[in-house]
């Protein structure tokens, strides 16, 4: 039923009962009567008209589209109105929407968290079932004869217990994932020399480094830069970083470590190796727990897969994010942000020189 209709129908009803209320009334001629119908009607007309168009038809109105909107998953509520006429049928048309969105964005939520479940039970299973099949091989094999053989078995007990390490090194990085998701692990901020931190970092991964002929080096000479953070956890995000660039980056390349000064009271840090880097389609997704990109960051390289992805939560916690830029046989360079002094500290805390951060953009 539209507002005409029903305006049309209480109108001829209301001057009805008024020519007939006046009919009673000694004296009145036809044409007094034809006048106070078509005045009562008219006047009805427009009054309930105007009344149901603006006041109840357009609010309901309203809400059909709101739910229109709603199965669109269009999300954004319309502006308001500067002068609501009905603004309580408004309110509620609003909260129901608003009820509805929400109620859309918590399924989509639960059907993507559905999904990610799915792929990470697939994908630890995976990954856990490769270093159990692995020992659980090479202590059958000892089982089965080959422990009288003395070289076979240092040989094979050294691969199990190779495999049960990188099996243990998953599980603690899962947990420690886990910990940093349920908000268990928070951050001990201090003042502390990033680039000594560094260099102990160089030294710890030399060996490492060594064996695939990668130089670790920083890109400018070594200089005191002091920053406000978790030096524990700024730790474990260039290890995980550095043990990535010699992983992935060219034999007898380079890696290298860079800090500059961006904005106040900020620094840049920056990893950049020279190896085969990373396609357009994987950046997106190296963050994500177990992702491998295939040939260049393929799975025999080693590493449990959770390596980028404590490094983003680690500094999602000191409220910054890490950045990726990578070009095809260019190489890789990730860079993230860290406060120089606290918030509130007004004292300027020795830092580097302020400079453009050049090795964080891959040169074509």
């Amino acid at each position: 039923m539209s507002s005409r209709i029903v305006s049309l129908l209480l109108s001829v009803s209301i001057a009805i009962v008024t020519t007939a209320f006046t009919s009673l009334l000694s004296g009145v001629s036809t044409v007094a009567l034809l006048v106070c119908f078509t005045m009562a009607f008219f006047s009805s007309y427009l009054l309930f008209y105007f009344a149901l168009e603006f006041l109840v038809f357009r609010e309901i109105n309203e809400a059909y589209r709101m739910i229109e909107k709603l199965r669109k998953k269009d999300f954004k509520i319309a502006k308001k109105r500067s002068k609501p006429l009905l603004s309580f049928v408004k309110k509620l048309n609003q909260e129901i929407y608003t009820y509805g969105a929400n109620k859309q964005k918590e399924i989509d939520h639960l059907k993507q968290m559905e999904v990610f479940r799915r792929e990470f039970l697939a994908d630890v299973s995976h990954e856990l079932k490769t270093p159990i099949f692995a020992a659980q091989g090479f202590l059958h094999t000892l089982l089965d004869g080959a422990i009288d053989d003395e070289n076979v078995r240092d040989k094979f007990l050294l691969k199990a217990v190779k495999s049960l390490d990188g099996l243990n090194t998953m599980i603690q990085d899962l947990l420690t994932l886990s910990k940093m998701e349920a908000g268990f692990i928070t951050m001990d901020y201090d003042i502390f020399d990033i680039s000594q931190l560094t260099r102990d970092v160089f030294e710890q991964l030399e060996e490492q480094a060594a064996q695939r002929k990668i130089t670790l080096r920083f890109d400018q000479p070594y200089q005191e830069v002091m920053v406000y953070a978790d030096a524990k956890r700024i730790r474990q995000v260039i290890i995980n970083l550095l043990e990535n660039a010699i992983k992935y980056g060219s034999k007898n390349g380079n890696v290298e470590v860079g800090f500059s000064n961006s904005e106040q009271n900020l620094l840049d840090i920056m990893v950049k190796d020279d190896g085969p880097g990373i396609s357009v389609e994987h950046l997106d997704r190296i963050f994500e727990r177990f992702y491998r990109v295939e040939k260049s960051r393929s799975k025999d390289k080693g590493g449990s897969g959770l390596g980028l992805a404590i490094v983003k939560h680690i500094l999602s916690a000191h409220d910054t994010e890490i950045k990726v830029n990578s070009k095809v046989k260019k190489g890789t360079a990730f860079t993230f942000q860290l406060q120089t002094t606290p918030v509130d500290n007004e004292e300027i805390t020795k830092v580097m020189p302020p400079r453009a951060l050049e090795p964080t953009s891959i040169e074509d």
